[in-house]
């Protein structure tokens, strides 16, 4: 895609409500033509930049946005945020900041100030490379899509204009990682190991069961899955580790959209060993939202639920002392098989995200048959 030049513009830090307004209205004006963009919630953006994020406990931020100069008026054109996780920079024993939160319109000149800008505050924290897109943390969103610009992203997952890529190699940016969306089709079977494994888990002495979505239940089984998910994912390239109450919070947010069908646990005398995280494509509804979800917003949500027909697998998780006792291959089978029931609508399955040097993850998927259909890469540049 070309992309054009032009001067006519200011980038300015974000210091009031209207420009935090302006901020949050960039998105709009990038996707406005955009067939497979789907807003997110305009109040979940602006809750990162609230005072009460526990974010602020541990890290700083500065807003940025790019300001056209019209006869008619500003407007928002290009907008980026520059980070400091103070947790991420104490693990990797390096001063390494984040960029995130990018958009802007097809003009390298103002995606380059906005990258110089971000660039720019994070040196004067003391910072010596920045990575991105990371939206605070790698919990949150990140990576931008550099191949499969022709679907729309599912729940939780990031989507950017096709030129995103080209701006950032123009820069100079290089790649640090990539890592891969996986989509199966769910009109065949799995291949006949996975069963197996299923009963040698079984034999093992593996229990399974839906996670619970009521009351205390919930409670337990999020607080259950929030230590295994500590101990599983410790070693994940940019990431750290999530305070209890921060995991606990996501997780209420989350919990009436679950459908306990495809979110499997594993048990082992009591100990909860795995577990396959899946939830139903609710992106398909909230396109029709438009990142409002007001009481009109709120019956498009319902009526257009109904038309859910695909979900994204967000984790699988078994603890390596159990991979033995087959209880990944085991939790795969269970959560395919529980979107497969007759009164289910789910035609196919995402899985997604994964690490291009997750070899072990990525063996365990494409043993199901998934192919990879999207590409995501997270960038790198010295200071």
């Amino acid at each position: 895609m070309r992309i054009t030049k032009t001067s006519n513009f200011d980038i300015r830090a974000v210091t009031t409500t209207i420009d935090n307004e302006m901020f949050l209205d960039v998105p709009a004006k990038v996707y406005a033509n955009d067939p497979y963009w789907i807003s997110p919630l305009r109040s979940n953006v602006a809750k990162q930049f609230s005072p009460h994020n526990t974010f602020f406990e541990y890290g700083k931020l500065q807003q940025f946005i790019a300001v056209s100069r019209e006869i008619n008026g500003s407007q928002a054109v290009g907008r980026i945020v520059a980070a400091i996780n103070q947790r991420l920079i104490n693990r990797e024993n390096q001063n390494v900041g984040l960029f995130g939160f990018f958009e802007c319109v097809s003009d390298f000149t103002i995606a380059q100030a906005l990258l110089d800008a971000a660039c720019k505050w994070l040196r004067e924290q003391g910072m010596t490379v920045v990575r991105g897109p990371i939206d605070l943390s790698t919990h949150n969103n990140c990576l931008f899509l550099v191949d499969g610009f022709d679907s729309s992203p599912m729940v939780m997952m990031p989507y950017n204009p096709p030129y995103y890529p080209e701006l950032m190699e123009r820069d100079g940016w290089h790649k640090a990682k990539d890592s891969y969306a996986y989509n199966l089709l769910l009109d065949k079977p799995l291949p006949p190991e996975f069963e197996k494994a299923y009963r040698i888990a079984c034999k093992s002495g593996v229990s399974f069961r839906s996670i619970q979505t009521k009351g205390d239940g919930f409670e337990q089984d999020a607080k259950k899955i929030y230590h295994l998910f500590n101990r599983a994912f410790a070693n994940n390239w940019s990431s750290t580790p999530r305070t209890e109450t921060e995991f606990m919070e996501e997780a209420k947010d989350l919990k009436d959209l679950i459908d306990p069908d495809i979110f499997v646990v594993a048990e082992y005398n009591g100990e909860m060993v795995g577990f396959f995280m899946a939830l139903p494509d609710y992106n398909i509804p909230l396109k029709y939202v438009k990142g409002i979800l007001n009481w009109l917003g709120i019956i498009k949500f319902l009526w257009y639920r109904r038309y859910i027909n695909q979900a994204r697998v967000i984790a699988i998780c078994s603890l390596p002392e159990y991979r033995r006792k087959m209880v990944s291959l085991a939790l795969i089978y269970l959560g395919m098989q529980g979107g497969i029931q007759k009164a289910k609508p789910y035609k196919s399955a995402e899985l997604s995200w994964v690490f291009e040097d997750n070899f072990s993850s990525r063996q365990l998927i494409e043993a199901t048959g998934a192919k990879i259909y999207k590409t995501y890469r997270i960038y790198e540049k010295l200071l």
